[in-house]
Parts: structure tokens; sequence; C-alpha cells
């Protein structure tokens, strides 16, 4: 595969053409409904068979910052972010002179004429957008006008490097879900933009778009809508929440996607959705929705997780079954909200005062979103536990291409419940039932859920001490022995999470990570091999560790560890979990609210490298 740095093409060669393997920064103002022309450009992209990845970088919630939206074109397929853009369509006066500078030479500058703004650098090409003298022309009313201005960049980009008006059109009608009246109102204006370009600029730049077949059988979709979906064909059936970014959009889709489960013969809906008055009440709420025995979620991020904690360890030391999605964003405290992060990995495994261990499911992409959506629920019944999918905001709330979704093979799993018939036959063959014997070994004990039918069916789910009975219990021996069976359930998870995924071809280097730095370290695997640096690789995609996780490590001679946070947890963890040597095992961690990009990785890895050699 062939690997690209950064491209510096100069301004005088149009001959030596660019298709399909550049990046462009879209910068505007939040609020000025630059988010639908962003993803109009994405979704005309993918349906022309290129393979493109958007990553929205904006504010928090607050109308008029910048906000900037990156569009990466790939022939190769490499989807991570590019450090570097060729082309930058400056729509915020604010933003445009710091813009501008950090385009290449050979760069390509598009903004709005009626700045009047000049041109600073001449080692870029310059095109001017005549935004008032367009939207003079349309019929639209003014007070529409503000929000569709942003379209005559879509018909510039559309007519400069491409990409047909009807794959425009096609996307703005997906947007606005068939309705036509928006689209075309939206239509009118990229048209003007693109029939103004076609009459009075000339092309000097070698940058273009042509359709090709790298998307076939692929769709767009964002990791919330994957995680929301998943999660209804996993049979979830209470949903409470408070609003938090990046986490919201994951329960908007939950609304919209619900009526796929709905009733056929009442016609009613079978998944409960509540807004909680806060994290800590949702967290509540899912946790008393569970010990009656129903599929339970939340969705939140760091701040969420923090209030949730008392309520994670009472559903931990009572044993009863979750799910929490932290769709993560940078801290500590309220930090970088509208940024991307992968910092809660150390605070959502040992997340609950004292001796707790949560199970922590970690997805790289929609497919694993969607598999983890219906998965948890599996894992949290089977080990009477809560499970924490570590999503985050790069995966949640951007597009990205992903294979069509598997319908779950599996039959739901609702782990050890025992109904009044089984009660009996387990009372009839230990003598008694408690709730938290451990009859099979396993450390998981039985359960039955209110309302069965028995008499000695109820018990109390404790958060204090408790024996295998659930009475209440301060002995040292009690509390010893049901901690030993907690460790040893978790240790049989341990075995039983998502394997970690691994490309082992006998380098000597080896890469390990998790999560959405995926696609910047396949990137970056190739780029280090075309410097004669081969390298092995394992994705963990769930926590307690796999064993086979720490017998990579041991097998090879340098190991990476590549995390998107400022402490490098995932190698903490790892030092936790192993007591030999690990001198081998670096932490190349980075925690700037910024998905990775695979130039970074690259030149942090050639630092270890030259030392080495």
């Amino acid at each position: 595969m062939v690997v690209h740095e950064p491209q510096t093409n100069p301004q005088s060669s149009i001959r030596t053409s660019i298709i399909n393997d550049f990046a462009f920064v879209v910068a505007t103002q939040n609020g000025s409904g630059s988010q639908t022309s962003n993803n109009v450009l994405v979704k005309s992209l993918f349906d022309m068979g290129i393979p493109v990845n958007g990553k929205n970088l904006f504010p928090s919630n607050i109308k008029g910052l910048p906000t900037w939206y990156t569009i990466r074109a790939s022939k190769d397929g490499y989807t991570a972010r590019r450090a570097v853009t060729e082309i930058c369509v400056a729509y915020n006066p604010d933003t445009a002179a710091e813009d501008i500078s950090n385009l290449p030479p050979g760069g390509v500058c598009i903004l709005p004429a009626d700045w009047h703004w000049g041109h600073s650098r001449s080692d870029i090409i310059y095109y001017e957008v005549p935004v008032k003298e367009l939207m003079e022309k349309t019929d639209i009313h003014k007070d529409f006008r503000k929000r569709i201005e942003n379209m005559t960049y879509v018909g510039a980009v559309a007519q400069l490097f491409g990409i047909p008006l009807e794959r425009i059109y096609y996307a703005l009608l997906d947007n606005f879900n068939g309705k036509a009246k928006p689209a075309d109102m939206n239509m009118q204006v990229v048209r003007l933009a693109h029939e103004w370009f076609a009459a009075n600029v000339e092309k000097r730049d070698p940058f273009r778009f042509e359709p090709m077949d790298g998307t076939k059988g692929k769709i767009l979709i964002t990791g919330n809508e994957a995680a929301a979906l998943g999660a209804l064909f996993g049979g979830v059936t209470v949903v409470a929440w408070y609003p938090i970014t990046p986490s919201t959009s994951l329960v908007d889709a939950m609304m919209s996607f619900k009526h796929i489960r709905r009733d056929e013969t009442t016609g009613k809906d079978t998944v409960a959705i509540i807004q909680a008055e806060d994290e800590l009440a949702a967290a509540g709420m899912i946790v008393g929705a569970g010990f009656s025995g129903a599929r339970a979620m939340t969705a939140t991020s760091g701040p969420g997780i923090s209030l949730m904690a008392e309520f994670s360890g009472l559903a931990y030391f009572a044993e009863i079954p979750c799910v929490i999605w932290d769709v993560t964003r940078m801290g500590p405290s309220t930090g970088l909200p509208t940024r991307t992060s992968q910092g809660d990995l150390l605070f959502a495994h040992f997340l609950g005062h004292g001796d707790t261990r949560q199970i922590c499911l970690l997805p790289a992409n929609p497919e694993e979103a969607f598999e983890f959506g219906w998965r948890a629920f599996d894992i949290a019944e089977q080990y009477q536990t809560p499970v924490f999918v570590l999503s985050d905001l790069d995966l949640g709330m951007n597009n990205w291409m992903a294979e069509p979704f598997a319908y779950p093979e599996e039959p739901i799993n609702r782990g050890k419940v025992l109904d009044a018939e089984a009660l009996q036959a387990f009372i009839s063959q230990h003598g008694k039932w408690g709730r938290y014997m451990d009859v099979d070994g396993d450390g998981v004990g039985y359960r039955t859920l209110p309302g069965t039918n028995h008499p000695m069916a109820a018990y109390f789910g404790r958060g204090t001490g408790h024996n295998a009975m659930a009475t209440y219990s301060e002995r040292s021996d009690d509390w010893v022995a049901n901690m030993t069976r907690l460790r040893r359930k978790l240790e049989g998870a341990r075995q039983n999470l998502p394997m970690p995924v691994v490309h082992d071809d006998g380098a000597p280097v080896a890469i390990v990570s998790f999560g959405t730095n995926e696609p910047a370290i396949e990137e970056a695997r190739d780029m280090l091999a075309a410097r004669g640096i081969s390298t092995d690789y394992l994705r963990v995609r769930a926590l307690p560790l796999h064993d086979s996780v720490l017998d990579f490590i041991h097998q090879h001679e340098r190991v990476y560890v590549v995390e998107n946070n400022f402490d490098g947890q995932l190698r903490q963890i790892i030092s936790l979990e192993d007591n030999r040597d690990l001198r081998h095992v670096h932490s190349v961690a980075l925690g700037d609210g910024l998905p990775m990009t695979a130039h970074w990785l690259m030149e942090n890895i050639l630092k270890y490298e030259t030392v080495e050699a």
C-alpha cells in the first residue's frame, strides 16, 4: 500500500493531478448551519465510492465560537485524521488568518470575496466566493439566508474538485429525511455557486475527486447511532439518562429507532426512555430496573460517570446487571466538553470505592459499537454486574464508514435466573437457596426476579456486608468469602469477554492499543514499514485484560502502548496485571483533545527506535 506524507505540491503544476487523496478543513462559526453543509459533502464523497472520514471540532454549545470540520478522502482507505490539510474553506473571519497560515505550500484557500481579505501568501492558491452576490439572487426568505449561505462553499467545492451536483442533491434529501422543500432551498444556493465558479473561475490547483468503488457495500454512520441500534437489538427495555455531550445523540438515536421494537399487536413501545433530573438519578433508575429484571442502560460521559460512582459500586457489590455507556471526552472536571479522549479508562475500570473492579468493553468502530450495544447486556446478566462500554467523542459523534451490521446470531443470554419451578428444583437439589451461593464454583450465584411466585424467592440486594444467604453480616470471614467469590467471578469473565484483535507476523516491534486509535495505527504501521520497521499489533477490546494480551507483550522485544490520554492509562493497567519485567514496554500517549494522527504516532515511535538502534 502506498504511503503518503502531507502534500506540499507547488502551485505551478496542475498537470500532476492529486486524485482522491487529500484533506480539507472547513472553518466556520458555531450555529451557522455548517453541520448540514459538511455532512452533505461527506455523504456525497461516500456516495461517489471514495473512502472518506469527517472529524468535527466544535465549541461547547456556544453560538459564534469557531468550529472546524476536517474531511479526508483517501483512495487507499486511510481514515485517520490528518494534521495537514491541503485545502481550507475559510468562512470564519475570526480564525481566517491562522487557518490560512496553516496551509502547506501549494495549498488552496476558499474564502468569501465580500471580506476583501487580500492574498497574504504567494505560495498558495486563492478562490473567492461572492457570497452576498449569490445570496441576493435567491428567492430564499431573509430569515433563512444566513443559515443557508454556507451552501455557497458546497457549490464551490463541488465545481472546483468534481463532485456531481446530483450527489449533492441526494445527500441533501437524505439529510432532510426525504423532504424536498428544504433540500430544494439549499440546492438553489449550491447551483448558483456552482454555475458562478464554472463561468468565472479558472481552476489552478491539482486536487480533484473521481468516482471509485472504495465504499461499495458499506454504510456511513456515527458510533452513537450504531450503539443505539445494537442496544435495541439486544433487548433493552429501560433507558434512563441525563443530557451531556457527547452522549446525548446516543439516546436521541434510541428515540429515533425505538419504533423497530414496537409491539406489533398493540402498537405500543417496548422501550421506556426516561430523562432523569441528573446523572445520579439516572444511575439509580437503571440499577433498580436491572434488579427488577429489565435490560437497563444509561449513556453519559466523564462528569456523569463521576456522579454515578456510588450506584455503580452498589450494583457491583449487590450484583445487579446494567449497562453504562461512557462516551468519553476530555477531563478532569468539565474539561473540554467537545474534545475526544480515552482518559476514563482507569476511572471506569475501578469505579466504586474499596476493592471494586468493573468490566469494560472498548469499541473501535461502528461495527463494534453495534455489537457491544447488544453484547453488553448478555455479559451484564451472565456475570450479574454493571458493564461499562467506553466509546469516545470521535467514534460517537463523527461519521464513519462501516460494514452493514450483522443481526446477532446468539440467543439472548439472561444468565442464572430462577423462575418458581427452577427455584424449587434448586432447593430440592441443594437443600436451600441463597442469592450469593456459589454452587457452580464460577463465582456467579443464581438470582430471582421480583414477583417470582415462590415463598423463598425474595431477598435483599444489599450494598452492605452480607453472607451467601444475602443476610446482613459484619463478620470478617463472610466479607473475605464474598470478595473472594467476586474476584473469582471477574477472573472467569476475563477469558470470556471479547478477545483482542491480533496481527502477529513475528516482528520484534509491537503496538498495543484500544479504541479509535486504530485508523492512525494502521496508517502509521504502513509508514513505519516503508522505513524498514515492521510491527505487530494487538488491540485490546475488554477489561480485565485477556491473558493473551500479556503473552503478546512478552513475545516482542519492544512494545509501544498507544493511547489518547495524558497518563498512559492502559500502560498502567498492564503494569498492575503483570509483575514481570516491563522495561521494554513504552507508553506513547497524547491527550490533546484531538483524534490521533498517523504522522505523530510514527514520529514518536521512531524516537524510541532510533535510540534502540
